[in-house]
């Protein structure tokens, strides 16, 4: 296969390896979206208890989604050599070092109402959120094994099946919560808790489908052969490159749940006001995201063949088109925030006009953070392609945490701003860890893809 020779080709490989992925990143945040959509017409105390438990089970789940990430460039480098059975041991040990983790964490899930009361959430709102994640959250191990097998087959560039697999996902979720929720053709009225059966029907039903389509689609790896068996030199080296990983993660994603357990101190209209302007922001993200996973694969594989140049060009134009993205959800965000936070609310909602006034402010901040957000995520992605890993983690826990957390208290609480401050907060955070995850990569690109070629 012909290497891209310039900015077009480049620009060309990428959105044709990273089209799909976003779609399928779209689509599998969908069915998120469509549970905070269909709760919020449900009422708002339902919307406000799925902001906070879905918040904990993505928080959990993306942590435990690094192994998952580490599979993606060992098997692109793996498929590249040659090496089918380095393939397929990489793959299961990412299994099975991610249906460990999610066993270790799942008691957190279904004794998760005192975990909510403990950090100062409203005791209604912690009880629905506790019921919705003792069904939900057995949903982490399903949901995990789906992000492994979708890494192996996007890192063999089997991406056309993730999107269709996954928006299938979407319309059975849709279906459900349909049944559940509001009680349509017989079904019981199941609120909150036809939700979280709903999440975790989609998601038993996902992992089933991509795990006979890979078993299907790539016999020569034979990855369900003997999968019972222990790897531990796969084991050890997918979990050296995926821990960092999860705990960059980590660090991102907790800097948002920081800022929702902050919202729900303030009380349940700003909470679901926050998941509202959250899971808009967050459907931009996603675009992010997939970008992000394309620059990896190709990070790596100019990597492998030392090509200095075609790495620094093919990170410029991830980066550009990212960055063109952000602009136009900065202007979505600062045109129509009224229509955007009022597609979560029914029209009969007592509380309508309070959350929407609420969701323009934080749609305002969340404009501000568009273009940095969109440069800590692609960095992330292009540093994990050349598997640099450990100092990432360390940036992250800086900016997100040394920055963005104690931002957001000062600048809602103490000066007063609210929830406004609190998405002025996170800005800086991520601002933060955008400019040196960016000066990171260029550096160590010039350094260390110059030492390898030579």
């Amino acid at each position: 296969m012909k290497q891209p020779s310039s900015y077009r080709d480049h620009a060309r490989a990428t959105l044709y390896l990273g089209l799909p992925l976003i779609g399928s990143h779209v689509a599998q945040f969908a069915i998120t979206l469509t549970d905070a959509l269909m709760l919020g017409w449900y009422s708002v105390d339902a919307l406000a208890a799925e902001v906070l438990g879905g918040t904990l089970f993505f928080v959990i789940f993306i942590m435990g989604s690094g192994f998952a990430f580490a599979v993606m460039p060992m098997v692109a480098s793996a498929q590249a050599a040659g090496e089918e059975v380095q393939v397929r041991r990489v793959t299961r040990m990412g299994a099975w070092a991610s249906m460990l983790f999610g066993l270790a964490v799942l008691p957190m899930f279904i004794w998760s109402e005192p975990l909510f009361l403990a950090i100062g959430q409203e005791a209604a709102v912690s009880a629905q959120a506790g019921q919705y994640l003792g069904i939900a959250g057995y949903a982490i191990l399903p949901a995990l094994l789906v992000m492994v097998l979708k890494s192996y087959l996007a890192a063999l560039e089997r991406t056309q099946v993730v999107l269709w697999m996954t928006l299938a996902a979407v319309g059975l979720n849709v279906a459900v919560n349909w049944l559940l929720i509001f009680g349509n053709w017989g079904f019981p009225e199941l609120g909150i808790r036809g939700a979280a059966i709903a999440s975790l029907s989609v998601n038993i039903a996902s992992g089933i489908a991509l795990a006979l389509y890979a078993a299907l689609a790539t016999p020569e790896h034979t990855l369900f052969q003997r999968v019972w068996r222990p790897d531990w030199e796969a084991f050890g080296r997918v979990f050296r490159l995926g821990w960092p990983i999860g705990m960059t993660n980590l660090a991102e994603v907790g800097l948002f749940a920081a800022a929702t357990a902050m919202m729900g101190w303030l009380g349940t209209l700003p909470l679901a006001a926050h998941g509202i302007a959250l899971q808009v922001a967050s459907v931009v993200f996603m675009v992010h995201l997939g970008l992000s996973n394309a620059a990896t694969v190709r990070a790596g594989q100019a990597f492998g063949r030392g090509d200095g140049p075609g790495l620094r060009a093919g990170a410029l134009v991830a980066l550009a088109i990212s960055g063109a993205v952000s602009l136009v959800a900065v202007v979505l965000f600062l045109a129509v925030p009224e229509f955007l936070v009022g597609l979560f609310l029914s029209p009969a909602e007592p509380d309508r006009a309070g959350v929407i006034a609420l969701g323009v402010g934080l749609l305002a901040a969340a404009a501000l953070f568009q273009v940095v957000d969109a440069a800590q995520v692609m960095a992330l992605g292009l540093l994990r392609g050349v598997q640099d890993t450990s100092v990432p983690l360390a940036i992250a826990v800086f900016s997100y945490w040394g920055i963005g957390v104690p931002a957001s208290y000062v600048l809602g609480f103490m000066l007063g701003l609210g929830g406004v401050g609190v998405w002025l907060g996170l800005a800086l955070g991520l601002a933060c860890a955008g400019v040196l995850l960016l000066v990171r990569f260029w550096r160590w690109s010039a350094r260390n893809v110059a030492a390898r070629a030579g």
